[in-house]
């Protein structure tokens, strides 16, 4: 009772702080909380709208307390449709679980066994009366609960609560549906019978003795009523049976005509079966009609075409047209598309046959005239050309060549799709022939080349070519080698012209710019003519160009003027002078120019003897010509690059022959060292170096060993100058360092910057250690003393006690003073301007700097010295026996008598 009264009052509440704001009245309650969750209890709720203006729906609520416990909220709310499973896990009634699954799957467990099966109850009963459409399914529920109309627990809830909870809420929603409603005329005549009956309140046997009368004599009136219209019933009873019979007969009229309209039925389906046979017949043999007529125009071949096959003119201009175009019709007749199926027919297999024979036929006439053709074109040139050396430089072109082939482009094509071994036999002997020719024309060309060279090479040079290039110029071998950097100057300077050099960066570059529009010539002829840039147009759905685009054939008549024009980017398409070319392309540029590639190298080498700074001339040109190339994957540029490898090698070859030179180098030993060879060759090597990288793709390269010379320079100088028994290390270092400082300054490379800074900061500190070293102290016999006179001061003697020493009396100075007249100092500083000149070499011209720096210390001595008389012995009047104008003076006649 307890647990109903709480119940109660929870409903209340719920529907007083909750339903009662949203128009809604509370029809069903029962406490849960999630299962497996030991979380605060929530109620699930059955409400429905009670606004006059508002459809009346039911909905599934799911409402908790708030954090306060004294307010509450909905956290779910569902429409009934959206039910779809109402699980009670056991039909016991001891189960307190359940699940509800609408969008997903919710799991509950209820407080109170009374309060599930109440809201179960009613859950279904509110289910099935308000959803149209498929209903949620209730499984594991007791039946009893589901059909019975009302609780259990509402008579008990009702006495408990003693009217506190609204009467509305405890009725069940089918009762209130089954209830009507009196009419009006019952109405009146309810009253009409409790008027005339007042009594009944006081006497109710008497009104019940009353209503009896009133209840027989209504049956009487009944009877009577029936038996007054027993002859109206027979006779309608009989016009029934009549309309019966008369049903009857129109029935077994309409089983007749049912019969007739079912064989009718009948044999118009037998007539549409045999009309659709008829049809599908047709259509079978309409498709196979055109099935044949297709085949027979795929295998149809005319018989100009047969004639042309059998028989074919390929000197004329007409002839070859008609080859080609019956070439043409039997690759398309060989590659038509027909059903592997009817392939099994007899005829198609034996014109199949007659295919193959013609295709052997004609590709055996094709084979054996462009043999002949080849051959004949190949000797012709080699009879017609000559190998005179001329001063112009200049590399034959052939296409004279390509254009007579030009116009067997298509039966070229035709044999590479239809006849591949052919081909691959047309391709040999064709590369055979041409390579010969360009064989013989580049080796003339190379020799003209080194010929015109050698001719401007002074005659003391001339035979230092080396045989190994196998052509006709006299050879001995190098006897001086030339152009490292650890050579003395008269080796590095002897039988070298710029001009030379210049003339030979001239000719490579003709060379190089002769080479490619041969060899870029032959590269697109062979592409197009061989249809290299297909590779393998064989089988029914590979590339053709029998017929190609109009905007990419390649092709001329006989009657072009200009061939020129056919090499032209306009008639070329330039997609294909720009595609990658693929192996097979290499292969035959290979077996046409493979002399190119050795006679390029052996021409760059033997001037690479001759003069190792070629090798900086090669490197700059050939990255030129490779980095400005338009196709970069063409054979020409893969062959510069090629070389450009060899050259390069042969560059850091030499640079690293300059390195090792600086640290094999020997100095002179007779006499004073003066500028080391390898910091006096350096200016040169870097002014020819500038010369020729200056503004060049190879930039980085010189810049990355120009450090490494400059280092290893630096590192040198300090290394050589402890090894000359002559002069000073200090004066060899200080005037190769200057020397260095000035060349970096004068060139301006900016990797080299932090070179010439460290090039100063070392010129300068030689200079200061050799004047520190030779220069001395002139005024030696002072400085001892005034040294004397420092040790009394830090021992704790003050500076103005010091003249009362014995040691350090004022006669004492004087006496060291009387020793150093000015004549005698002159006469010192003469004796080292003629020690300080022998040591400096004249190249340098830094004597004048040397004695100035020596002036300067000098006067910064008897600063000094004049600085301790004067704290020591103010006022006894000493003085040196000369000033700072003396000084000057002294120094100043010394260099101007020399």
């Amino acid at each position: 009772m307890v647990t109903i009264g709480r119940l109660a009052n929870i409903k209340h509440i719920l529907q007083k702080e909750l339903f009662d704001l949203n128009d809604e009245r509370l029809i069903s309650v029962c406490t849960v909380t999630k299962t497996y969750k030991k979380k605060k209890a929530c109620y699930l709720c059955l409400s429905t709208s009670v606004h006059p203006n508002s459809l009346k729906t039911v909905v599934f609520s799911q409402v908790k307390p708030t954090e306060k416990d004294a307010e509450y909220k909905r956290k779910h709310s569902f429409q009934l449709d959206e039910i779809k499973l109402v699980d009670g896990k056991d039909e016991n009634f001891e189960t307190h679980e359940f699940d509800i699954q609408i969008d997903k799957m919710y799991k509950y467990y209820a407080i109170n066994l009374h309060e599930r099966q109440n809201f179960m109850g009613v859950l279904y009963r509110q289910i099935n009366k308000s959803v149209r459409g498929e209903k949620a399914v209730f499984k594991n529920i007791p039946i009893a609960w589901l059909t019975e109309k009302t609780s259990p627990e509402k008579s008990i809830v009702k006495s408990e609560t003693e009217g506190k909870v609204d009467t509305e809420d405890e009725l069940d929603e089918d009762d209130a549906e089954d209830f009507k409603a009196l009419t009006e005329k019952e109405v009146n005549e309810l009253n009409k019978l409790v008027n005339e009956c007042d009594f009944a309140i006081k006497d109710a046997e008497l009104f019940i003795e009353q209503l009896g009368k009133k209840l027989h004599d209504l049956d009487g009136a009944n009877i009577q009523s029936v038996l007054a219209s027993e002859k109206q019933v027979f006779s309608l009873v009989e016009e029934i049976e009549k309309a019966v019979g008369e049903v009857e007969k129109f029935e077994t009229r309409l089983d007749t005509y049912d019969d007739i309209l079912n064989h009718v039925k009948e044999s118009m389906e037998k007539v549409g079966s045999k009309n659709a046979m008829i049809e599908i017949a047709n259509n079978n043999n309409t498709k196979l009609l055109n099935e044949l007529n297709g085949m027979i125009s795929q295998l149809d071949l005319p018989l100009s075409a047969q004639q042309a096959l059998s028989d074919p003119d390929l000197k004329t201009a007409s002839g070859r047209q008609a080859a080609i175009n019956a070439g043409k019709a039997l690759q398309q007749a060989m590659n038509s598309d027909i059903d592997p199926a009817l392939l099994r027919l007899t005829a198609v297999q034996d014109q199949r046959k007659r295919f193959e024979k013609w295709k052997l036929k004609f590709s055996a006439t094709i084979s054996r005239y462009l043999n002949n053709l080849f051959i004949h074109l190949g000797n012709d040139i080699g009879e017609g050309s000559t190998q005179t050396q001329t001063h112009d430089l200049n590399l034959q072109s052939h296409t004279h060549v390509h254009k007579e082939l030009a116009a067997y482009t298509d039966l070229m094509h035709w044999t590479k799709s239809m006849d591949r071994k052919t081909y691959d036999g047309l391709t040999k002997v064709y590369t055979s022939s041409l390579s010969k020719i360009y064989e013989r024309d580049i080796k003339a060309f190379f020799a003209n080349a080194l010929h015109q060279i050698m001719s401007r090479i002074r005659a003391s040079r001339e035979d230092l070519l080396d045989t190994s290039t196998s052509r006709k110029v006299s050879a001995v071998k190098v006897t001086v080698p030339y152009g490292t950097l650890g050579a003395s100057r008269d080796i590095w300077a002897s039988n070298v012209e710029s001009a030379d050099r210049e003339k030979f960066d001239a000719t490579l570059e003709k060379v190089l710019a002769e080479l490619e529009p041969v060899a870029l010539q032959e590269q697109l002829f062979c592409i197009n003519f061989f249809q290299l840039d297909v590779l393998s147009p064989t089988g029914k759905n590979t590339q053709t160009t029998l017929d190609p685009n109009p905007e990419e054939k390649l092709s001329v008549s006989e009657a072009d003027p200009n061939f020129s024009d056919f090499l032209n980017s306009s008639q070329f398409p330039q997609k294909k002078i720009d595609r990658q070319i693929n192996e097979e392309v290499r292969k035959m540029m290979i077996a046409l120019f493979g002399i190119l590639e050795p006679e390029l190298i052996n021409f760059i080498q033997s001037f690479e003897k001759l003069d190792s700074f070629y090798t900086l001339y090669v490197l700059v040109r050939l990255t030129q010509h490779v980095m400005s190339a338009q196709d970069t994957h063409s054979f020409l540029s893969m062959t510069f690059a090629s070389a450009l490898v060899h050259v390069k090698r042969n560059f850091d070859r030499f640079m690293q022959q300059q390195v090792q030179s600086i640290v094999e180098c020997k100095l002179p030993k007779k006499s004073k060292c003066g500028i080391l060879p390898y910091v006096e060759n350096f200016e040169d090597f870097a002014m020819t170096s500038e010369n020729i990288f200056k503004k060049t793709e190879r930039r980085a390269d010189m810049d990355k060993w120009y450090l490494q010379i400059v280092h290893k320079i630096f590192e040198y100088i300090a290394a050589h100058s402890n090894d000359h028994p002559k002069t000073p290390s200090q004066v060899i270092k200080m005037e190769n360092y200057h020397h260095m400082f000035s060349l970096l300054s004068q060139l301006k490379v900016p990797g080299l910057d932090s070179a010439k800074k460290d090039a100063k900061a070392r010129y300068n500190d030689s200079l200061k250690a050799y004047v520190t070293k030779y220069f001395g102290r002139p005024l030696e016999k002072l400085n001892l003393f005034f040294e004397g006179v420092q040790q009394k001061v830090a021992q704790g003697v003050k500076e103005t006690e010091i003249s009362y020493q014995m040691a350090f009396s004022k006669q004492e100075l004087r006496k060291v003073i009387s020793q150093y007249p000015a004549k005698e100092v002159k006469k010192g500083l003469e004796n080292l301007f003629k020690k300080v000149d022998k040591h400096l070499c004249e190249e340098e011209n830094l004597l004048q700097v040397v004695w100035r720096a020596m002036q300067e210390e000098f006067i910064a001595q008897y600063n000094y010295l004049e600085e301790r008389i004067q704290k020591c012995y103010a006022g006894a009047m000493i003085t040196l026996e000369f000033n700072i104008n003396d000084i000057l003076n002294f120094f100043s006649d010394i260099a101007k008598s020399h």
